[in-house]
């Protein structure tokens, strides 16, 4: 249908326009995980670069250097000795034709061969040494870069998660981060070496003979003006590259993760040409790139040879009038084609820095993103964050919770809620129910701090909690999700990872409670059973029992379960309900849930409608208000009784 409606559209405006539609609409876009995802790839739009050169970007990049300068200090050291001895190769040529060839003698010449020995045996020491300091400096670098990188994304807010694939995110991570340590570290060589290597030829040519070597160093300048014309251009196609590449990353990404979605509504071939789109338009853009340094090479190598052939025919006929000698000629030749391998070398590099600060741009773009939720300075003062907490400082918690006029929207404009007010007692289980989008979330995000109100206040024990740590706040937060996330790992850890510190003892205990301990028991190891990726070895049901057991490990004091009994069976559901009755005793919990049954038990039920909180009170007391809870739950209860009758027959 939507299709239909935009014929003259090329495919990817049709996939955005598709993506609109649906949002604009109102419904749910269930298609499929991957179109979703492309549709979304197709749209996200990334911030542009256009600076030729960003001092500003290299000197942040820099600063990861920082902390390895004496090795950069010993690795320049080293090129600047690799390049000077490389310099001396062509003067111990001029000597043996001037002393020994032209001479025919071979008077000194085994002193002359153990000066070379030595020579070339201090020449291989050194270039296993640079070796060695510019991987170890390659490899801190990445190091350092992706720690960063990793530390910085668990300190940006949901909302950033929100609005970045993971793909983005993951091509920041790994070959964005790859591929400007090695320019960082490697550049450094070749770039030492190379201007090293310059300014030594220079110096013997000017000495053997400055005539000559200001004709061979003629061609010098139109090498800059060339370097000059092909930096823009270079530039602007790697950094095309790396866009196409992180939306190639992003499909990879959401290809794999949705691999079942695709296979359930045959769209293998149709996420096929979409992605074949997008790798047909990175080889268009590698190929471009490509071309574009292997013309600037080649017109580097021509001027070189321009030089070379300067060299030959000037000194062949000073060598006709015998003003310089065969050696010093042999010398020069040498020297020309010695002076433009570094030329060539720092043409290479220079076009590996266009990719790398596209790279780097990237990369930077994420480390600069500013975490939406943040501690004030004086908080984190006296409270510490979550990398060095201070919870000798950290009041007691009690649970008591109150919304003071609260509002919020997550778009500008687009308000979930206005002048929200609720108050929620210390151990109090309070219930959230109402249609798709009516801020049930919102409420529970904003009480946990994943996002903080637009206006208003949320105190937490009388106390804005925006006077208190996140880390503190966060630490008495227990989360069970819809749809629970499970590591790669056992049970056990699995379990352990809601508190590092816990004993198995411990772990055993919180199964128990949650009812989860019996079906552990009966897999092949027990609480040493492998989970799989994401938990994809247990049911659904399983992966919501260790989730609660997870969080119940941490010992919360305020509880928050999101749909948790909406996609398991009858049975898991009713040991969910039992682990709520007994677990979450003097907690301040909320439960959200699309399954009434769940929540009959919970001390308030609030009805939650556009923002607003239309009813609220017990299970009873709301249906005896006849109102929206008690339509809700009648048409459910007879929903689940023809569902039973329907099985019976």
């Amino acid at each position: 249908m939507v299709n239909d409606a935009f014929p003259e559209r090329s495919r990817r405006e049709q996939r955005a326009a598709r993506f609109d539609f649906a949002q604009r609409a109102g419904i749910t876009y269930y298609l499929t995980t991957t179109q979703v995802s492309y549709s979304y790839m197709s749209i996200y739009r990334e911030e542009e670069y256009s600076k030729r050169f960003d001092p500003g970007l290299w000197k942040k990049l820099f600063q990861f250097a920082r902390p390895y300068k004496k090795y950069f200090l010993g690795l320049a050291v080293v090129m600047i000795a690799v390049a000077s001895i490389d310099a001396v190769f062509p003067l111990l040529t001029r000597y043996v034709i001037d002393h020994f060839i032209i001479p025919g003698t071979l008077e000194g010449l085994w002193k002359f061969v153990m000066i070379y020995l030595v020579i070339i045996t201090v020449q291989a020491m050194n270039v296993w040494t640079l070796i060695a300091i510019a991987g170890k400096i390659d490899m801190w670098i990445s190091y350092d870069i992706r720690r960063k990188g990793f530390q910085h994304l668990q300190d940006l807010s949901f909302s950033y998660y929100d609005k970045t694939p993971v793909g983005w995110m993951m091509a920041r991570m790994t070959s964005d981060i790859r591929r400007l340590a090695d320019v960082l570290a490697w550049g450094v060589v070749d770039s030492v070496w190379g201007l090293t290597m310059m300014i030594a030829i220079m110096i013997a040519m000017l000495s053997l003979n400055w005539k000559l070597a200001l004709v061979t160093l003629i061609v010098v300048p139109p090498l800059v003006v060339i370097s000059l014309l092909f930096q823009q251009k270079i530039l602007k196609a790697q950094r095309r590259v790396r866009k196409i590449n992180s939306r190639i990353t992003a499909g990879f990404n959401e290809g794999i993760g949705g691999a079942k979605t695709t296979k359930t509504l045959v769209r293998e071939a149709e996420n096929l040409q979409e992605f074949q789109e997008e790798t047909g338009a990175m080889f268009r853009s590698s190929v471009q790139a490509a071309v574009l340094a292997s013309l600037y090479l080649p017109s580097v190598l021509a001027l070189a040879s321009i030089g070379t052939g300067l060299a030959l025919w000037f000194g062949g006929q000073q060598i006709l009038l015998e003003t310089i000698s065969y050696g010093t000629l042999a010398a020069f030749l040498s020297y020309t084609v010695l002076f433009f391998d570094p030329i060539r070398d720092l043409a290479r590099v220079f076009a590996e820095l266009q990719s790398a600060q596209a790279s780097a741009e990237r990369i930077f773009s994420m480390l600069s993103t500013p975490p939406e939720i943040t501690d004030k300075p004086e908080v984190v003062a006296r409270y510490g964050d979550v990398y060095q907490p201070k919870p000798e400082s950290w009041p007691e918690i009690q649970g008591n919770l109150a919304f003071k006029n609260v509002s919020f929207a997550y778009k500008e404009g687009e308000h979930v809620l206005s002048n929200f007010n609720l108050e929620v007692k210390a151990g109090e289980k309070i219930a959230l129910v109402g249609e798709t989008g009516a801020g049930k979330s919102t409420i529970v995000n904003l009480a946990c701090r994943f996002f903080e109100p637009s206006e208003g206040q949320i105190l937490i024990d009388g106390v804005d909690y925006r006077d208190r740590s996140l880390a503190w706040l966060q630490s008495h937060l227990g989360y069970v999700l819809q749809t629970p996330h499970l590591f790669s790992g056992t049970v056990k850890e699995n379990i352990r990872y809601g508190r590092l510190e816990a004993t198995d003892e411990e772990i055993v205990n919180a199964a128990k409670l949650v009812n989860a301990h019996e079906f552990i028991m009966k897999m092949e190891r027990g609480y040493d059973t492998e989970v799989g990726e994401g938990g994809n070895r247990l049911s659904t049901g399983e992966k919501q029992l260790i989730s609660f057991a997870r969080a119940i490990l941490a010992n919360p004091r305020i509880f928050v379960l999101d749909e948790a009994t909406s996609s398991v069976d009858t049975e898991t559901e009713q040991k969910i309900q039992h682990a709520i009755h007994h677990v979450l005793k003097d907690r301040t919990s909320f439960i959200i849930a699309h399954r009434l049954s769940t929540i009959r038990e919970a001390d308030r039920i609030l009805v939650i409608r556009r923002g607003k909180l239309t009813e609220q009170g017990s299970h009873h007391e709301l249906l005896k208000q006849k109102g929206y809870y008690y339509r809700l739950y009648t048409n459910q209860f007879m929903e689940e009784h023809e569902t039973q009758v329907l099985r019976a027959a």
